[in-house]
């Protein structure tokens, strides 16, 4: 592959570029879609219409849709994403290829299952949990390009357990999908109870899924499902399956409060003091056994910062949480999202660990399909 500095005169420079922009173009626009990037087309005159007073409503809250509690909200222009785009290298697939294994299914509660990316299977409290459902091929609205799956599935949609609540975290397509929507919507038993942010419902409600409970939650909102309790939790993000519809639904991660175990998933976040005052928060309700927390998706640095935490960041958020243990997520499935190597988080939290004087076995990750055995509450 031809490298820049490699003495191209003008020319030629300017051919290999435009040949890179035609290969990239339809990648391109899958991957701007795939992340929510591009023109910053804020709320339509109807929502800034019937949008509640400044006095009244939540600081997270305004005429155009939702910011960072922070005030910040993340707007790449075209000309940013693009600029990546162009000056992107292909990182080395991982040899020998991630390892996938055999997930336990009959390991008695409570557990986790890492199925991919940000994709987890928990049995906790009498009920089968699932964050951000994502089965497809490509994280992307199009099936012919954008970010693609290279590590298999270790469990299909129709091999799972019948599931009782799904956790949606935000709208961008590598965390909801639509077709695993449909599925899990159609499995036997009936379909589970979908959680999300706040004006996500409407997207569900578009599938036209007759009968799909969705509840909507506000940050530090709850609703209880047979005795487990599930909170929306504020997180560093933003949210758009468009250019035309960023901020307008909300973003966040979850506590899931059960009898036997408590957890968070954190949901992609850069970081910020949101997590000292989540635990906080919950201090009172004994802290969290667990915490899914992101390692990956966070090269190019500059570009991904305020979006997505690197390992080091990751690391610094389990001990803001004070969660007992934690594993990380959003990394080794897809390739395309971000650059760094698809193996490079795990070495990148080894020395995370080290620098903070961490245990190993404190803050660790898992194979495609592993299930994770764990200690029931403090």
């Amino acid at each position: 592959m031809i490298r820049r500095g490699s003495g191209l005169r003008p020319m030629k420079r300017l051919l290999f570029v435009q040949r890179r922009r035609r290969r990239l173009w339809p990648a391109g626009l899958a991957l701007l879609a795939a992340l929510g990037l591009g023109s910053a087309w804020w709320a339509t005159a109807s929502d800034r219409e019937h949008a509640p007073a400044a006095a009244a409503r939540p600081a997270h809250h305004t005429a155009e849709g939702f910011r960072n509690r922070d005030g910040s909200t993340i707007d790449k222009s075209q000309w940013e994403v693009w600029r990546w785009q162009l000056s992107r290298q292909d990182p080395p697939r991982p040899q020998p290829p991630l390892p996938v294994v055999a997930p336990d299914l009959q390991s008695p509660e409570p557990n986790i299952t890492w199925i991919g990316h940000s994709t987890v299977l928990a049995r906790l409290g009498g009920l089968a949990v699932l964050t951000d459902p994502q089965f497809s091929e490509r994280a992307s609205p199009v099936s012919w390009a954008g970010p693609k799956r290279v590590v298999a599935l270790p469990l299909t949609p129709a091999q799972l357990p019948h599931i009782d609540v799904v956790l949606v975290s935000h709208n961008h397509y590598d965390h909801l999908d639509e077709a695993s929507v449909r599925a899990l919507a159609a499995q036997p038993g009936g379909a589970p109870l979908f959680i999300v942010p706040l004006r996500l419902k409407a997207w569900f409600d578009d599938l036209g899924l007759a009968g799909l409970r969705v509840i909507e939650l506000d940050w530090w909102q709850s609703h209880a499902e047979r005795g487990v309790e599930f909170v929306l939790t504020p997180a560093k993000h933003w949210s758009s399956r468009t250019p035309f519809d960023r901020q307008q639904t909300l973003w966040g991660g979850f506590a899931v409060l059960a009898p036997d175990f408590r957890l968070i998933y954190t949901g992609d976040t850069g970081y910020s003091r949101d997590f000292t005052d989540i635990r906080q928060h919950f201090a009172a309700r004994g802290g969290f056994d667990l915490a899914l927390i992101p390692v990956g998706c966070y090269e190019p640095r500059e570009f991904m910062r305020g979006q997505h935490v690197n390992p080091a960041d990751a690391a610094q958020i389990h001990l803001d949480l004070g969660a007992r243990r934690s594993v990380g997520v959003h990394w080794g499935t897809f390739e395309g999202l971000c650059d760094e190597p698809l193996d490079q988080a795990p070495r990148d939290l080894a020395a995370a660990r080290r620098q903070l004087g961490l245990a190993d076995a404190a803050f660790t990750v898992l194979k495609h399909g592993e299930t994770l055995r764990l200690q029931g509450a403090r």
